[in-house]
């Protein structure tokens, strides 16, 4: 059986199960980062890598700069989803020897300058030749309270479903140039009890019933109120990924509380309610459900291994 033929959740499914935990892992893979217990009272400790492949994440023709600027932001925004605090990052640079000195020169520029907007300290790395592409991994460590940690897990049914900004703005290459929702995040956990959260890098149509599958529950969308981006088509916003914009549940008892409150505070950042948390006899799998959405034409997101060369 080749990679293409599961794809990357039933993959995942085979090999995570069998990784080793100890006791202080709070919560470990399949999470959007790991969090650890490292003194009893203290903050959790919070890791998370990610990277980017040339060919997949951007093309060869890109700006490095915006590369770089990418590769440091996709696992910041995975803390803003866990809604932590990054400090420290290690980076990995995996390039053939024909590479352009100057294409990597201005590709730290553009992972310095993310660094530099979120206060992180570029600690260490590794750099390794290859006969293939380009590939860039930033490894990521910081803190998170133990009251504002934020999962997938812990969505009940009937709480409502917000997103932030607009979805499909990866069309209009929104994914070389995106700020990761640290700050909302921050302030939502501060203000707010969040249930579950996650950020959207994969696509609505995979991304939500992932925190659906790790919540235990099931979902259902309107339709009508997804935010578009401009040009963007409602096949986008569910399908295209990379939007990295947050996805959480709350209570709906603070949901009119929590969008009077959204408005004064980012009122050039739209907030909308896109559906609720259901009851649910099978959690969903990837994609949409029968149950869950009318339009079966619509494709489920980005799923690796499984999206064509």
């Amino acid at each position: 059986m080749k990679l293409r033929e599961v794809g990357e959740d039933k993959l995942l499914d085979q090999i995570l199960p069998r990784l080793p935990l100890g006791k202080t892992v709070v919560a470990g893979a399949g999470d959007d980062c790991a969090v650890i217990e490292i003194f009893a009272g203290r903050n959790f400790l919070v890791l998370k890598t990610d990277c980017i492949v040339e060919g997949v994440h951007f093309l060869s023709g890109a700006d490095p700069v915006d590369v770089g600027w990418k590769a440091m932001m996709r696992p910041l925004s995975d803390f803003a989803a866990t809604s932590a605090l990054p400090h420290f990052a290690l980076i990995t640079l995996i390039a053939s020897k024909q590479t352009e000195v100057e294409w990597v020169r201005k590709l730290y520029r553009g992972l310095r300058r993310a660094a530099k907007r979120f206060d992180v300290s570029i600690v260490g790395g590794e750099t390794s030749s290859s006969p293939g592409l380009i590939v860039i991994s930033v490894s990521v460590a910081g803190f998170v309270e133990k009251d504002r940690w934020v999962s997938r897990r812990g969505g009940k049914v009937g709480d409502d479903l917000f997103v932030t900004g607009q979805l499909g703005g990866a069309i209009k290459q929104k994914h070389l140039r995106f700020i990761p929702r640290i700050a909302e995040s921050r302030w939502l956990t501060k203000h707010f009890s969040i249930q579950a959260m996650m950020d959207l890098s994969d696509g609505l149509g995979i991304d939500l019933p992932r925190l659906a599958r790790a919540s235990k529950v099931g979902f259902k969308i309107e339709m009508e109120n997804l935010p578009l981006a401009p040009g963007a088509k409602i096949g986008d916003a569910i399908s295209e990924g990379e939007d990295y914009e947050l996805l959480f549940a709350i209570s709906p008892s603070q949901s009119k509380r929590l969008q009077r409150a959204w408005k004064r505070k980012f009122s050039k950042l739209p907030l909308t309610r896109i559906g609720q948390l259901r009851q649910t006899s099978n959690p969903p799998e990837d994609g949409f459900a029968a149950a869950n959405i009318k339009d079966q034409t619509l494709p489920g997101g980005y799923v690796h291994f499984q999206q064509p060369s």
